[in-house]
């Protein structure tokens, strides 16, 4: 049985194994650098293309203090101004994983390979082609993205109240993030066993989850500092393929595509399936 405590720092373990995995082949870690280094320049762009027209962008907000005293009407606009960004901030943390999954999903399955090869015993590559996988995990981005908005929302505005806020709001976050967050870093491992749905993550990291939580917080935390997240990406994408391995069970195994289920073995091996009826004559 598994003790919860060594699943967890197992977990961490994985996060490393991926780190070490891609630094010994420089090439595919450069590769691996760019869409998160892509979608981190997207995201700067817009922060200071908001910043520069923030004064009047919160004017067009607040037309209803447009008749008021000056001191009132600086002090909504200023507060109107400052959660704007606040919500542009929390908009962009919230989507930097999936946008930078999906640009980079043709390098990420590149990393995903490696990482089944090299640990041997890898499933048969997708049937589907490139602009479906790149199609689907876009979709899958979007809704794992509203649902991290629903909840990472009202999170930050319980954040600001007193003792609650620091102390139980930040650990709740990181656990919220760090599970989203594997849900979609396990997505490739997943699909290449032909188990393309969202709601199949779910299923199999339920039943381990301070293994899923040991990789999935300080992947999270580590991905919150900017530009060290463009550095420890290629690392997580690495280790969601490792962790895939360790989540499934045999009986998953068995039924990947392109695998022969227990009953179907090859003849002479003596675990054919149990002889049937003998045909009437």
């Amino acid at each position: 049985m598994n003790s919860p405590v060594r699943d967890f720092f197992s977990g961490v373990g994985v996060l490393f194994q991926g780190a070490g995995m891609v630094i010994r082949r420089p090439r595919l870690f450069l590769l691996g650098i760019v869409p998160p280094l892509i979608t981190s320049l997207l995201f700067v762009a817009a922060l200071v293309l908001l910043l520069f027209n923030v004064e009047d962008l919160t004017v067009w907000l607040t037309p209803f203090a447009e008749e008021w005293a000056p001191g009132m009407q600086t002090t909504v606009r200023v507060l109107a101004g400052v959660l704007l960004v606040a919500a542009a901030v929390l908009v962009m943390v919230v989507a930097f994983t999936g946008l930078t999954l999906a640009l980079g999903a043709p390098l990420y399955d590149k990393i995903a390979e490696m990482v089944e090869d090299e640990l041997g015993d890898a499933p048969p590559e997708a049937d589907d082609s490139v602009t479906a996988s790149v199609v689907r995990s876009v979709r899958q981005s979007l809704v794992l993205i509203a649902v991290s908005a629903l909840v990472t929302v009202p999170l930050f505005a319980v954040g600001f109240v007193p003792i609650v806020g620091q102390t139980v709001i930040p650990i709740v976050s990181a656990m919220f993030g760090g599970w989203m967050l594997t849900i979609e870093l396990l997505g490739s491992g997943f699909d290449r066993r032909g188990m393309r749905r969202i709601k199949d993550r779910r299923r199999v990291m339920g039943r381990r989850r301070m293994l899923v939580y040991g990789f999935g917080i300080p992947s999270y935390l580590l991905l919150a500092i900017p530009f060290l997240a463009v550095v420890v990406f290629p690392a997580a994408a690495a280790g969601g393929t490792i962790l895939t391995r360790r989540l499934l069970t045999a009986g998953d195994r068995q039924a990947e595509p392109g695998r022969l289920p227990p009953q179907a073995s090859q003849p002479g091996t003596g675990q054919g399936p149990p002889p049937g009826p003998s045909p009437s004559r």
